[in-house]
This record gives structure tokens, sequence and C-alpha cells, in this order.
């Protein structure tokens, strides 16, 4: 069996005529610090629960993506995080939803999917985390200037009842991993800070298991970005576990059809998705979506828009 992992850093990415070439690169750079992270792992012979682990959380703590250090602000101006994992030989999963505090959120939701629950929100959340050991840090590791920024401009808009012309990367923004390791066994891991001026107490599909994350090693293993709500009404990573299924499609085929069928619900985003053999797909709607993809080869590639992968 080859082992492989797949990354996503958000279907919220900069336009292509407003990021600069050194912005382009610091992005490259942070997925493929991200594909290493989790390749490790795997070329170690470890499992794709922990490989996605530790992708997760190498894009947890750049501040150029959606989640951990770097994520938006509810209008409110609090960051609230919701992550999820999964794993597919036994469907345990684990999540939490509008916290604050814990590092490596995903951390957070590996700490519930190895205990009896499988998703905490809030202060309980926040609480289970301190007794079980997760690591917190202070409110100042999250903030960045750019996402508070935003939040203001959100917020003045909203108050001269402007139109909305935000783009994708001011709109919505999560990180991901999906793997399959030497065994056949698949993981997810979704990561996120939610949409930029979200109502405080809003969840997105992150942390909705068959909504935006999603693992059994029969099918696939799914992490979705975009507009989240659009995503849960959709049950997409679930329905592309069903496709493949129910209807004997491939993972790309099941994909690309999720991924083009969301647009007749105002779903904007992608996914990327492993199966048990080492297939994976990438598809989105949206503008561009950051990405990566590594396999055996240990070569780590990636790609913002429409482009080819780049290799490192």
């Amino acid at each position: 069996m080859t082992a492989i992992l797949a990354i996503h850093g958000g279907a919220g990415t900069i336009g292509r005529e407003t990021m600069t070439a050194e912005m382009e690169a610091a992005h490259h750079a942070g997925l493929r610090r991200a594909l290493h992270a989790g390749h490790v792992v795997l070329a170690k012979g470890g499992n794709a629960l922990d490989a996605v682990t530790q992708a997760v959380m190498a894009l947890e703590d750049d501040p150029l993506f959606n989640a951990g250090r770097g994520a938006v602000y509810t209008s409110a101006g609090r960051q609230e995080m919701d992550a999820a994992i999964m794993e597919g030989q036994a469907r345990e999963a684990g999540a939490v939803a509008g916290i604050l505090g814990p590092r490596h959120p995903i951390l957070a939701a590996r700490a519930v999917l190895e205990s009896e629950h499988v998703m905490l929100q809030g202060r309980g959340a926040e609480d289970f985390c301190r007794d079980h050991g997760v690591e917190f840090a202070p409110a100042a590791h999250f903030h960045t200037d750019r996402r508070w920024d935003a939040l203001q401009t959100e917020l003045a808009r909203r108050a001269a009842a402007a139109a909305d012309l935000r783009s994708d990367a001011d709109r919505h923004g999560t990180v991901g991993a999906v793997a399959c390791d030497a065994d056949g066994n698949l993981a997810a891991a979704t990561s996120t800070g939610g949409m930029t001026a979200k109502l405080p107490g809003r969840i997105g599909d992150c942390p909705i298991f068959g909504a935006g994350t999603w693992a059994d090693n029969a099918t696939c293993a799914v992490s979705c970005t975009g507009h989240g709500e659009s995503f849960i009404r959709y049950a997409a990573a679930h329905e592309i576990a069903s496709r493949m299924r129910y209807l004997g499609e491939s993972l790309e085929q099941a994909s690309a059809t999720v991924v083009r069928e969301l647009v007749d619900i105002g779903g904007n985003g992608g996914l990327i998705a492993v199966d048990a053999k080492g297939n994976f797909a990438l598809p989105f709607n949206s503008t561009g979506m950051y990405r990566g993809v590594i396999g055996s080869d240990g070569v780590a590639r990636s790609a913002i828009w429409g482009e080819a992968m780049l290799s490192a």
C-alpha cells in the first residue's frame, strides 16, 4: 500500500491579481512545511491519524492560514475555533467548537476522540482540554493584525449598509489534511477560525462529521473548506462516500460531482479526499484553494489557483 497525504489551507485564497510574489512563496512554503510534517509520520510507518494531526498542527501554527494562530474574529471581536478529526478503521471521531485557548485546536479534537465523547463545545470543551493536559496559549498568541483589520473593514461595511464585495479570502478559510497510511487506513482532520465577523456561537461544517470532515476505510477520507452552511445542508463529505459506496463511483468522480453540485445551492469552496488505494482528489469551485500532496517519493507539491502542482 502506498501512503499518501493531501492538505488544504482553505478555499479563501487571495486573488492572483493582488497576491505578491513574496506572499505566494510564503503560502507555498507553509503548505510544504505541513506536508513534510505529516509525511515524516507516514515515512516511518506511522498511522494516518498521527499524520493528519501533525500536518494540521503545522498549519495552525502558521498565521497565514485561518486556524489556530491567525484565526479570524467574530463580530464581537473574539476568536472562536472549531476542529475535528476522524479515523476510518473504527470511525473513531472527536470534535470541538467555539473554543479559544488550546494552542492547537486539532489536539483538542484529538483529546475528545480519545475519550468517550464525540463533540464538545465552548467553555465545557475548554475545561475538558485543561483536565486532559492539552496545551493552552494566551489570546495574544492567536492574534494577527491582518485578521483584526479584516474584521474592522467588514464591520464598517455593515454599518454603512454597503454592498458586499468581499473576496473568497475575506469570507472564509480553513485548514485540513487527509491521509492513507501503509496499512490502508484513512484519516481526516480539519481546523478553522470560521468566517470573518461571524455571529458569536456560529458553527460551520468543520466539526460536523459527514459535512466538513469524514473518514471511512471502505470509501474515503474527506476534509472540506468553504461556505460551511452549504456543506452542512448537502452533507458534502458523506455524500462523496455515499456515491462511492452505492453508485460505485471513483473518488475522483464522486468528489468532482459533489463540488459541482454545491454550486446549485450557493456552495463556494472545495475539498481534499483520499481513498484506501492511495488515490486523491482536490476539486474546488472557488477562485482557488491552497492545497498540496505528498506521496512515498517524499516530494511536496502545492498549488493555489488552477495551475498544476508545483514541486518543492
